[in-house]
């Protein structure tokens, strides 16, 4: 079993090249794919140049739809034969890591002794605070208790590792931003084992400006859309909205 990282990414060409390179010097770490999901910027020409496969999307499709044309294009190489894996484990990365994803890699050793199917990384206060109140949250770790029982400390980390068989496990991915939740929980329902890991990451915060507002409207809907999709409850999503 070798180890794909996988790096979606849209307009990311300040921070892509430094995030690869980190994620190249992971022991373990024999394929790195970007996936340029509609980016307007040099994000694949700088990913190219510093060394990662890179697969482009012509429009923005989303996270989940850019992991899985990661995992896609690396199950094709081990198809292929390039390379010496003929199967993978998937290291997932934030595009706008930089140096710090290089921490991510203790992430790995976990899934490649079996300990877990997969490792989810839980981060330090950041540099900068966001701009918040906690709703989606409060939302994804209800949801993943009510449907699986698994307290999750970071629900919504987007850094993970996972076997071949966890991904399956999981597909077809929970859409958008909703992947993160989707993927906890179609997991722990397979009966697989799922560890968060401290990490010590830094990645860009989403502020408090419409933009932000929007981001993290987009990320509730998408979120509440998986939970709904696996059975959660009605009076957990009330809850979740008042803050209760």
């Amino acid at each position: 079993m070798g180890v794909a990282a996988i790096i979606p990414c849209k307009d990311e060409a300040d921070r892509i090249a430094a995030t690869v390179r980190a994620v190249r010097g992971i022991d373990g770490v024999d394929l790195v794919v970007v996936v340029d999901d509609g980016s307007t910027d040099e994000t694949a020409a700088r990913a190219h140049d510093a060394g990662a496969h890179v697969v482009r999307h012509a429009e923005n499709s989303g996270k989940a739809a850019a992991l899985d044309t990661g995992v896609r294009f690396a199950r094709a190489r081990a198809a292929g034969g390039v390379g010496s894996a003929m199967a993978w484990h998937y290291l997932f990365v934030d595009g706008d890591l930089e140096e710090s994803a290089s921490a991510v890699g203790v992430l790995v050793p976990p899934v490649l002794t079996g300990e877990a199917d997969m490792t989810i990384a839980t981060l330090p206060p950041q540099k900068v605070s966001g701009g918040g109140h906690g709703f989606v949250v409060r939302l994804a770790r209800d949801g993943i208790r009510e449907l699986t029982g698994f307290e999750a400390a970071q629900p919504l980390s987007g850094m993970r590792c996972l076997s071949d068989a966890a991904f399956d496990a999981a597909s077809p991915l929970a859409r958008g931003w909703g992947v993160e939740v989707g993927l906890t929980v179609d997991v722990v329902r397979a009966g697989l084992t799922v560890l968060e890991v401290p990490c010590e990451l830094h990645h860009r915060v989403t502020g408090s400006d419409w933009r932000g507002q929007l981001h993290r409207a987009k990320q509730y809907r998408d979120a509440l859309r998986a939970l709904r999709a696996r059975g959660l409850s009605p009076r957990t999503v009330g809850r979740a909205a008042r803050g209760s």
